[in-house]
């Protein structure tokens, strides 16, 4: 048995025992910086509720409410360690540090609606928390944004793990293909957003 194998029976075990507080504890850490994606952990319970086990809503309030706890501890740890804290205790979290900084440009560069987007991108999901710490972003919209991209991230994941039934985990292998098409259809959106800035700069210009 791979690791990946022994991680999702690990996983689907503490949802079987501890139900829902499992199901919330597994999405804190994966909002934290834990190797626990959402793809191994939702589509189960998504499988309990097929099964007559599990409430769906009970579940996307479990998993949300967890989501929201991981995301704000690593606001604060953002917020009160910064770069410093990653730099001396990353790698006892598995905190890879290049990660971290290809996760601050991407939020610098698009801006706080990244938490939104962020649910929906493998990695950065997970570390997207920190920079948005370091930057200070407002309480207000940072849970706003967090609620609305955990919330349906999470709804998804079950809903498919719920319609696959006994087949759940092919939802892994799914969630690769929709990773990488979101991935795609970021980037060229961000592709537009730039040409179309630079012709209406290249209007406005005044010429010599």
């Amino acid at each position: 048995m791979g690791i990946t194998e022994s991680l999702i029976g690990l996983f689907t075990t503490v949802i079987e025992e501890a139900g829902y507080l499992g199901v919330g504890f597994l999405m804190t850490l994966e909002s934290m910086v834990a190797p626990v994606p959402s793809e191994a952990v939702m589509p189960f319970a998504g499988f309990l509720w097929f099964g007559g086990k599990m409430s769906l809503w009970l579940i996307v309030i479990a998993s949300t409410a967890g989501s929201i706890t991981g995301s704000l501890l690593s606001y604060w740890v953002g917020a009160y360690g910064g770069r410093p804290f990653v730099k001396r205790f990353g790698k006892y979290l598995l905190l890879n540090e290049h990660d971290l900084e290809v996760t601050e440009g991407f939020f610098n560069r698009y801006g706080e609606k990244t938490i939104f987007i962020s649910r929906f991108i493998p990695i950065i999901r997970h570390l997207i928390s920190l920079p948005a710490g370091v930057g200070k972003m407002r309480m207000d919209k940072f849970l706003l944004y967090t609620i609305l991209g955990a919330g349906i991230w999470n709804t998804f994941l079950a809903y498919m793990g719920y319609l696959l039934g006994e087949n759940w985990e092919r939802i892994r292998s799914w969630g690769e293909v929709v990773d990488v098409i979101l991935i795609i259809g970021i980037v060229g959106l961000v592709i537009l957003f730039i040409k179309r800035h630079l012709n209406r700069h290249k209007h406005t210009t005044p010429s010599a």
